[in-house]
């Protein structure tokens, strides 16, 4: 399994969201580039950057930064957040990004980003599909999550057949940012329903059980943010963790 240590970009500087409200921010340092460097440092392969500011504004903000990233650092990064063209993907690759994260418009307009799959290909790309619980049933949530998206989980992967998409990353919006563990009930699910997909979790890991849990259900990947900020684990021991 892959861990990802995450960067949240908002005003150039590296924070936090609890449960996605950009009213609840905390912020942990200034220099993202040493942040990243440091997760080089110990071992890291992969980083996942998100643009905040691009997905609360529903367009590119920090794609410059975060092409700065890439170009400094030796780490594949992974990256979203107001990507909302074919330029911005291209931008993003020319710039040394590895994998771009399409959100709310996979959900939104799956025919465009088909096109977007099939153009760059799904290596290329990663569906994030980011829910909140709705009784039984698991609603996307779109546009910085603040709107609800007109149908669930399981039709949103639906429009994307085998195949056609490789990298899909769940977010349980309850738990992001809230070091309640991820819901692997929820990561289960989707990997029985849809074992093409490589499946990374995003959302509660607070400690290195939370990750063999994560592995055990099917998971490919977990985004790991928080809990890395404040000392819950070393990233290394996250890394060692993932292997073992």
């Amino acid at each position: 399994m892959i861990v990802y240590p995450a960067i949240d970009l908002k005003d150039g500087v590296c924070v936090r969201l609890m449960h996605g409200r950009f009213d609840a921010v905390t912020r942990y340092d200034d220099a993202p580039a040493a942040r990243l460097a440091a997760f080089r440092a110990a071992g890291a392969t992969w980083a996942h950057i998100v643009d905040l500011d691009g997905a609360e504004a529903g367009r590119a903000v920090q794609h410059a930064l975060i092409g700065e990233l890439a170009a400094a650092i030796d780490i594949r990064i992974q990256s979203g957040g107001g990507v909302r063209s074919a330029d911005d993907i291209q931008n993003l690759l020319d710039a040394g990004v590895r994998r771009v994260v399409v959100g709310s418009l996979a959900v939104s307009d799956p025919d465009v980003v088909s096109t977007w799959l099939e153009r760059f290909g799904p290596d290329c790309i990663t569906l994030a599909i980011d829910v909140k619980a709705d009784g039984d049933r698991w609603i996307p949530a779109l546009k910085g999550w603040t709107e609800a998206a007109d149908i669930d989980l399981w039709s949103a992967l639906d429009r994307y057949p085998p195949g056609s998409a490789r990298h899909l990353l769940v977010t349980d919006v309850g738990r992001d940012g809230a070091l309640t563990g991820p819901n692997l009930d929820l990561l289960a699910e989707i990997h029985q329903r849809r074992p093409d997909l490589w499946l990374q979790a995003s959302g509660g890991v607070a400690d290195l059980t939370d990750l063999t849990g994560a592995r055990s259900v099917g998971a490919s990947g977990a985004i790991v943010g928080r809990a890395l900020y404040e000392g819950r684990f070393t990233l290394k021991q996250a890394l060692e963790t993932a292997r073992s």
